[in-house]
């Protein structure tokens, strides 16, 4: 019994090292009871461990060896030689079976590499994806890519396979049989995240059924704006049935506030523009609007009473904002920030025109939100005159000593002299991580050069403790500093 616990703990002590390679290689060599609970782990998704080609020939290796003595005379007899060791040797472990994370892209990247000719392909995937598909193996998360027409559900060991698929991500262009025959497989799917391609096919019955079958749907993302107004609405129609259980939502149309109304749950929202049919429903809806779980708040075009209504239904939750806003509107949502988010911790300002009144309200937002602890600012006019020196002033005189990770990035230019005397005032403050965004058309290189020069000056007198520049609107999320 004594083994059993210590084995139990050793295990959930070598998780936490999953996406350590080396550790978890170094506990392979450590004795037999080491190795048996590591291999599990490093096999859970060993995609990311093979950035470089030798690795990914190995891997592959590793994986024909798995192949079945049937798959193996299959391969012969199609003149497949290559890659089929005549001397075969068992592996040491049934690697295929801990597997847990599988992107076809990446297989199909691994079969490419080695097999020329296009019906080859054909053939060696499907004696992989047999491999796969085994009694042995059960996928938590499915990557599919695009214009991908493989029959998935129908081979032998799909249904034990996917039964307790977790996360599922593909293209709308599938082939919509292949959805509704996983459909009828997945129920357990929380985290569905798909592309939306612009195409001339309206029949999406598939992701639909998919959509609906789900029994604790949590997180559903959408990438790319879909202009398809009727598949919307399906959309709309089959993710409100899941409005209990959905708590993170990313989506790529136009909402209604009636179908945002329904995600009382919500702890994450994220959309570019929104739909506002401004009738007396619509109205009464808003009014009633109410997100008090809602963390996470990411959004584009939308009007400012409506972005307030979504800050002040937060209830003071609020942890992380993102938005794109008018300069002229800026001051109102300032001041819905200070009086409604006492607990924010990341604020990204995206501005397409400048107005002075948002620098005057910078202040306030700064005194309030005292637990703040990573600030963007993004100018997307270039010929906008931000007041870049008044807002730095402002930042060392009221800044809590919480705050320290700033990005900056503007389409004009962020003055030197200003710079300087930011990072001039920063003294005996915590250290700053900074990113910079330039405009390549309108900085020259000299100046970017001096640019780097002047932040590495301040990086030595330990003013900066990390910084980078890059081409505005790079990587100006918050990714990096979490």
């Amino acid at each position: 019994m004594m083994l059993q616990l210590d084995e139990d703990v050793l295990f959930l002590i070598l998780k936490e090292f999953k996406n350590d390679k080396k550790s978890l290689y170094s506990c392979l060599l450590v004795n037999r009871t080491w190795c048996v609970i590591t291999v599990p782990i490093l096999w859970r998704n060993p995609e990311i461990f093979t950035l470089f080609e030798e690795a990914k020939n190995i891997l592959f290796n590793v994986i024909l060896l798995h192949l079945s003595e049937e798959s193996r005379n299959i391969l012969k007899s199609h003149g497949i030689n290559s890659i089929i060791t005549e001397t075969y040797q068992q592996p040491s472990f049934n690697y295929i079976s801990f597997w847990k994370h599988l992107d076809l892209f990446f297989i199909e990247n691994l079969i490419s590499r080695r097999i020329i000719e296009e019906y080859k392909i054909s053939i060696v995937r499907n004696e992989l994806l047999k491999t796969f598909f085994n009694k042995s193996t059960k996928l938590i998360h499915l990557s599919i890519p695009q214009n991908f027409d493989y029959q998935l559900h129908l081979i032998q060991g799909a249904e034990n396979c996917f039964s307790k698929l977790e996360s599922f991500n593909f293209y709308v262009d599938i082939d919509q049989n292949i959805l509704e025959g996983l459909a009828r497989i997945c129920k357990s799917i929380k985290k569905l995240k798909f592309i939306y391609i612009n195409s001339s096919n309206d029949n999406y019955y598939g992701i639909i059924k998919l959509i609906e079958i789900q029994k604790n749907l949590n997180n559903f993302h959408l990438i790319n704006y879909s202009k398809n107004a009727i598949f919307n609405k399906s959309l709309e129609e089959s993710l409100a049935k899941h409005a209990d259980t959905v708590k993170y939502l990313k989506i790529g149309w136009k909402p209604t506030i009636r179908f945002l109304s329904y995600f009382l749950n919500l702890l994450s929202l994220e959309f570019v523009t929104l739909y506002f049919e401004n009738s007396n429903d619509e109205n009464y809806l808003l009014e009633k609007l109410s997100l008090p779980h809602l963390k996470i708040l990411k959004v584009g075009e939308v009007p400012i009473d409506i972005l307030i209504k979504l800050i002040e239904s937060a209830t003071g939750s609020l942890l992380e904002i993102s938005v794109l806003i008018n300069g002229n509107n800026s001051r109102r949502f300032i001041q819905s920030i200070c009086k409604n988010c006492p607990n924010l911790k990341y604020f990204k300002l995206s501005l397409n025109s400048y107005s002075n009144s948002l620098i005057s309200e910078f202040k306030n937002l700064l005194i309030n939100c005292q637990y703040l602890d990573g600030l963007i600012i993004n100018i997307c006019e270039p010929h906008n005159e931000f007041n870049w020196d008044k807002l730095f002033e402002i930042l060392t005189q009221s800044s809590s000593i919480n705050l320290f990770k700033f990005k900056f990035s503007s389409y004009g230019k962020i003055k030197l002299e200003h710079l300087k005397l930011f990072f001039d005032n920063w003294k005996d403050r915590n250290p700053i991580l900074l990113k910079i965004g330039i405009n390549i058309f309108t900085v020259s290189l000299e100046e970017e050069l001096q640019l780097v020069e002047l932040i590495k000056k301040y990086e030595v007198k330990g003013i900066i403790k990390k910084y980078s520049v890059c081409q505005v609107g790079y990587n100006l999320g918050y990714s990096e500093w979490i």
